[in-house]
């Protein structure tokens, strides 16, 4: 199976090919901000949390969508040297684009590689500023690196841009990144 993924990555994208501007989801995500702000409940906010992530796997072209589909069934079987190879050459590919470098992120957390997680991460946010799961990925890359008090203003700028976070959580009394004094 692995290398029938890599065989597909490999020959996806035809090397002269040029990835497609991103489209701008800027003030669409704007006003799901608004709308996470404004819901009453965690299911509504929930559903604003999932649109945010349906407009952040929207890829630029079908080549870049393929190789991001890719990578994320490669993640969800966890092999995760075909994870980021493929995300690799989403990067490579569309580098403008903010959801390749924030998946590969997400595949060097989970192997605990947080210094490159934190490279890529900050790619993303350069790129979309109020991408909410880049964000709350720096906050737990940076709990993971020791340094809880950056952790704790990224994770708080997240909870801004969508105050329905899971990892909320983690700012309580007695959690990780609790203010000074509740902390674990």
């Amino acid at each position: 199976m692995r290398l029938k993924i890599i065989a597909f990555c490999l020959f996806t994208v035809p090397a002269y090919a040029q990835c497609p501007p991103s489209a701008d989801i800027t003030a669409r995500l704007d006003q799901l901000v608004s709308e996470a702000r404004a819901a009453q409940t965690e299911m509504a906010g929930r559903e604003v949390s999932d649109k945010m992530w349906q407009l952040w796997l929207v890829a630029p072209d079908e080549p870049a969508q393929e190789l991001l589909d890719t990578g994320m069934r490669a993640r969800t079987s966890y092999d995760f040297l075909a994870a980021t190879d493929t995300f690799s050459k989403l990067i490579d590919y569309c580098p403008d684009y903010a959801e390749g470098y924030n998946q590969r992120a997400f595949i060097q957390f989970l192997r605990q590689d947080y210094e490159a997680a934190l490279v890529d991460l900050d790619a993303a946010l350069a790129r979309s500023s109020k991408h909410v799961g880049a964000q709350s990925g720096r906050a737990l890359t940076l709990m993971n690196l020791g340094r809880i008090d950056e952790a704790r203003v990224q994770l708080r700028e997240a909870l801004e841009n969508n105050p329905w976070l899971s990892e909320r959580a983690l700012l309580n009394k007695g959690a990780p990144l609790a203010p000074r004094g509740q902390d674990i």
